[in-house]
């Protein structure tokens, strides 16, 4: 991740959706005009406490985000290893995220997505090792809610899949088939808990940390969140989720997504003395190997009961499927951010499947295969300066990406 700090601060002024943070984040700053109102507080928060730790500038607007996005890696790295115990799978994944694109390119912009991932793949990691070391769970889980609770802070798109750990440890539970279901302590997933403890740990305290990151709302001077009016704000944020409806140049769908079709220029302009781009799209290798690698994930972790397979599966399916069904009418190929982990997740596990099995040369030539295509494509993910106007036509491989 230290490639992310390589002209951290170019742009010098606010680009993509900094234009709609940023101002929020100043307005928290100086108890102004409540702004943004369609996201959640808390990423805006941690922009502001950037702005008010180094300044009003490039880098305090996006420290915080490299902060954030280096502790994804690291989180999402740890929450494999205890899903598998493969250090080849761990630091593949380390790898494959790193060289992603998605990662690389939001942990180097003031957006609310990097907060989102990266409190999210903190909760996985503790509740993989809870799992793992049931001696530590009380703690572990109790992080793991608290992360939740500040990632769905951070913005809604992982709200479906934010549930999926406590509903886990219900269906394990009921799987079981325990008596005194609520209070016995006996048994999966997690011995030595009930399943009332999961269910504050991981359903009530969210909760209550989300609405904690709320209280500047209360203190704003215009239009502030009034006593009793916590359940009519978020009515309100859902509308105004609902009401973008004209068309975008840059808008596509899952589809897309899933193949990779339509990319998103954050910037393409003279600026700092030259031209620069960045440029949003998955690695054209790793996006397409992820596939079949999920669609494998599917037989064996059906076949052979493996349950970290299971999980990714789940987690990719729920992170995806919401986008089918959410009443959002113009998305964006950033909504495939959180996905598109589990994604290469599963293409992780695919590969330490080979190298376990002594096939060596085909997961290094995937890996080798993705740091290549992440070096040709640093230039427009890093907002290098360019020869001309024209240069885009180097990383323009299919029209969707223009």
């Amino acid at each position: 991740m230290f490639l992310c700090l390589v002209r951290l601060t170019i742009p010098s002024s606010p680009y993509f959706d900094e234009v709609h943070y940023l101002p929020a984040a100043r307005a928290l700053l100086d108890g102004g005009e409540w702004l943004n109102r369609e996201h959640p507080l808390l990423g805006k928060e941690i922009l502001a406490l950037g702005i008010a730790s180094f300044g009003d500038t490039a880098l305090g607007w996006r420290i915080f985000p490299l902060m954030c996005g280096t502790l994804a890696l690291f989180a999402a790295m740890r929450a494999l290893w205890f899903a598998t115990y493969s250090r080849f799978a761990s630091l593949a994944y380390g790898l494959l995220l790193a060289t992603g694109f998605l990662l690389f390119v939001h942990t180097r912009i003031a957006m609310l997505d990097i907060f989102m991932v990266a409190f999210f793949a903190v909760a996985l990691w503790q509740c993989a090792a809870g799992l793992r070391e049931p001696e530590t769970a009380q703690w572990r889980l109790a992080l793991a809610g608290i992360a939740i609770g500040l990632s769905m802070a951070s913005k809604w798109n992982v709200l479906v899949v934010a549930m999926l750990p406590g509903l886990a440890f219900l269906g394990a539970r009921l799987a079981a088939s325990r008596r005194r279901l609520l209070l016995s302590k006996r048994g999966i997933p997690i011995a030595g808990m009930s399943l009332i403890q999961a269910g504050f740990l991981l359903g009530l305290l969210p909760l209550f940390v989300y609405w904690l990151t709320y209280i500047p709302a209360y203190f704003y001077d215009d239009n502030i969140l009034e006593i009793g009016g916590f359940i009519q704000h978020h009515q309100t944020m859902l509308e105004l989720q609902q009401s973008l409806k004209t068309p975008h140049n840059y808008q596509s769908n899952w589809p897309d997504w899933l193949l990779n079709l339509r990319a998103i220029w954050y910037l393409y302009e003279p600026v700092d003395g030259a031209q620069r781009g960045v440029m949003l799209i998955g690695n054209p290798l790793t996006m397409l190997l992820g596939l079949p690698a999920m669609a494998w994930a599917v037989w064996a972790g059906t076949k052979r009961r493996r349950w970290d397979l299971i999980a990714i599966v789940s987690l990719f399916a729920v992170s995806l499927g919401m986008w089918l069904f959410v009443g959002k009418p113009i998305q964006f190929y950033y909504h495939y951010f959180l996905p598109s982990c589990f994604l290469l997740a599963s293409l992780a596990m695919a590969l330490d499947e080979l190298w376990q099995g002594g096939n060596r040369w085909m997961p290094l030539s995937a890996l080798a295969g993705s740091l290549g295509i992440f070096a040709c494509f640093y230039p427009i993910l890093s907002a290098s300066p360019l020869d001309g106007v024209a240069a885009f036509e180097t990383w323009t491989w299919i029209e969707g990406w223009r």
